[in-house]
């Protein structure tokens, strides 16, 4: 399917042809959410059907998910535009949709929200019912200081230097080097292999199935990212301890100020690579991009996950938006 008609708008299958265009209507806006770029929604949306179309000079997003259209970003361009592509969008939605109830538009920054709302309550819960939408504040995504990620200091990240010193004397022979898709391509999908196969081996019957489901989407996100590695504007950290890849991290540059971590996998029994290979990255991140913030995403609602990212101490927490209809 490499198009999808509804009414007077056609949308456009969402593949590597979509980036030149999605990139300009990016360069318009400023914003700091990881959502907010090519390679990221590209690479995630290698199991399901995305589609684009501009409404009122915007770039709008949408992805096809059993029958039902949805929103995975919302209208990008400039703010004036906004409004009434949002408007346009969801009439868009309700005419393919069985219901409008299916329509959405996820991951919405604050400061695309300004115009279209009168007011949002800073520290909202839950719910905020302006005009004719329901808007709920969903994840957030933590934000850290480069320079606090590479310099660890302070009492608040001794468990980090102790981890990271550790790892060092363990493993003195260890190397990392800057991802190359030819040369490290394989080696990191049979790292994803071992790492799911440690994580269910090691984890309640109960919870496997579930784990295993969400992991179906991960492993075909990799292998996209491998494929297409060399035309995504990303970079990545691979590091190997006697021959053997024992972690890999994949990143890109969000705006001016801000890269973000697509994705990060170590090796569980090497103690300390985790917290060694995030380091070294944020300093790859800072010395290509001039960064001055890390973006690391959300925690999907994990509690675990919650836990390590708070373990380094965000600067800021930036709230992630759903529109819905009334």
């Amino acid at each position: 399917m490499s198009t999808l008609t509804i009414g007077d708008y056609t949308l456009k299958y969402f593949d590597l042809n979509a980036k030149e265009v999605m990139d300009k209507y990016l360069r318009l806006i400023n914003v700091d959410i990881s959502d907010y770029t090519f390679a990221g929604n590209y690479i995630w949306l290698s199991t399901a059907t995305g589609f684009y179309s501009i409404v009122n000079d915007t770039f709008c997003l949408f992805i096809l998910n059993s029958g039902e259209l949805t929103m995975l970003l919302p209208p990008i361009g400039k703010k004036d535009n906004t409004y009434e592509a949002i408007l346009k969008c969801f009439e868009i939605m309700n005419a393919h949709n069985s219901n409008k109830n299916y329509s959405k538009i996820e991951y919405v920054h604050e400061n695309i929200l300004e115009g279209f709302v009168d007011y949002l309550e800073e520290g909202t819960l839950i719910y905020e019912m302006l005009k004719d939408f329901v808007i709920e504040k969903k994840l957030v995504d933590y934000i850290y200081k480069v320079d606090d990620l590479i310099d660890l200091k302070g009492d608040s990240y001794k468990s980090k230097r102790n981890e990271i010193n550790k790892f060092k004397k363990i493993y003195p022979n260890h190397k990392i080097e800057i991802l190359d898709k030819k040369k490290h391509g394989n080696d990191v999908l049979n790292l994803f292999n071992k790492w799911v196969k440690d994580r269910t081996t090691y984890m309640p019957k109960e919870e496997v199935e579930l784990f295993l489901d969400g992991i179906y989407f991960e492993r075909f996100a990799i292998k996209r990212l491998i494929n297409d590695y060399d035309n995504l504007d990303i970079t990545g950290l691979v590091i190997y301890i006697d021959g053997q890849i024992k972690g890999f991290t994949v990143g890109e540059k969000i705006n001016e100020n801000t890269a973000s971590v697509i994705i990060e996998k170590t090796d569980f029994e090497i103690l300390g690579c985790a917290q060694f290979i995030f380091r070294e990255f944020t300093k790859i991140l800072k010395n290509e991009y001039m960064v001055e913030y890390i973006n690391v995403g959300d925690d999907m609602g994990f509690e675990n996950l919650k836990k390590v990212k708070m373990s380094y101490r965000p600067k800021k927490l930036v709230p992630k938006y759903v529109i819905y209809q009334k």
